[in-house]
């Protein structure tokens, strides 16, 4: 009983019911609902980093990375659902765009200078980050391409962009299953990490974590959905643009899971567990999170979704994975890094605000 007591980040369990209520009895109190829902998000991203650092005791800190991106990203992957139903393509693709960039900068930025101002250098698994810098190469060619395929064949080729897609996405999938593979059973020496053992208390069993996991990511994307409906509102009253809200803000919300645990772990000196929070989420949504939306957008959508980003949104993920796999080259990191990295993503940032609203049907 004392230690519910206590002061604790628990305590704003209580702004989970408060945002249920203010969604359903005063629907019109945007503001309102946009703090209950971001107060409730906080403690339950607690949970979610807890449940990531007791799997990591067993698993190791790689593929607790992994386990935290997959879990972290349902969220997302049911917000681009509600969206797409509605048929709001353009906002899917910039939340996608957002989580992204988001991951790569600002998250990984964040621990990085987190982490430095705590711990001069900090090390990770070099050999692993390479290969996942692969696969952020490949993340980049997926939205390259139909962009220069939507340039290059003009008018005529138009018809043939949804195709394109698809056909892109079974492929994404598939190697995305491939780096699976590779990463927990052929080569996962290069993403297991170090086996620790939390800082206090008795570690949770496998089903207790898994639980504890599931639960927080259910409740995490319930509170992001209402979130996400008060946000836009209140976000264009401030003359935010669609695209800077879809990009910027609602990512970052999205996102606030990985945030929270990505720094809390590298607070604890386990870069493994952080990068691979940070980097792998990135893998997940480009080659597997927007590639599911867009088969799936043929069952649930009114038309099927294409893989035509902006070029602003390209540029920004070109210049992300850039900017991630000269950082992480190494091995390495310290808290300039860090800094340097929150930089580029309030450059960016500072891009997409000044951008105007994209014509309709314009990409």
């Amino acid at each position: 009983m004392k230690r519910w007591l206590k002061p604790s980040l628990d305590w704003f369990l209580i702004f989970v019911p408060l945002a249920v209520l203010a969604e359903h009895l005063s629907p019109d109190r945007h503001t309102l609902i946009f703090a209950f829902a971001c107060l409730a998000i906080l403690p339950l991203a607690g949970w979610l980093g807890r449940a990531t650092e007791m799997l990591a005791t067993r698993t190791g800190e790689g593929v607790g990375g992994l386990l935290n991106a997959t879990f972290g990203n349902a969220a997302e992957l049911v917000i681009a659902l509600a969206a797409m139903r509605k048929g709001l393509y353009d906002v899917v693709k910039a939340s996608l765009t957002g989580s992204i960039i988001g991951n790569l900068l600002l998250v990984a930025g964040l621990a990085m200078f987190c982490g430095g101002l705590r711990y001069p250098h900090q090390r990770f698994n070099m050999r692993g980050a390479r290969a996942q810098a692969t696969l952020l190469s490949l993340a980049a060619v997926s939205m390259l391409v139909p962009a220069g395929f939507h340039h290059l064949a003009g008018p005529a080729g138009r018809a043939s962009e949804r195709s394109l897609a698809m056909e892109l996405s079974v492929v994404l999938l598939l190697l995305y299953g491939a780096s699976l593979w590779f990463s927990l059973r052929t080569h996962r020496q290069l993403f297991s990490g170090e086996k620790s053992e939390p800082h206090h208390g008795k570690p949770w069993s496998l089903g207790a974590s898994l639980s504890a996991l599931t639960v927080a990511t259910a409740l995490i994307a319930w509170m992001s959905e209402i979130l996400v409906g008060s946000v836009e509102q209140a976000a264009h009253s401030l003359g935010m643009s669609s695209i800077f809200v879809g990009v910027i803000v609602v990512a970052v919300i999205g996102n606030a899971a990985e945030h929270s645990t990505a720094v809390l772990v590298a607070l604890k000196d386990k870069m493994d567990l952080a990068m691979g929070i940070a980097i792998g989420s990135s893998i997940q949504i480009a080659l597997f999170v927007a590639p599911v939306l867009v088969l799936t957008s043929y069952l649930v959508a009114p038309q099927p979704m294409d893989y035509l980003f902006t070029t602003a949104e390209v540029m920004a993920v070109v210049l992300s994975i850039l900017v991630i796999a000269q950082v992480s080259g190494d091995g390495e990191t310290n808290w300039l890094e860090g800094l340097l990295m929150l930089g580029v993503y309030v450059i960016l940032g500072m891009a997409f605000y000044f951008l105007p609203e994209p014509a309709a049907g314009g990409r």
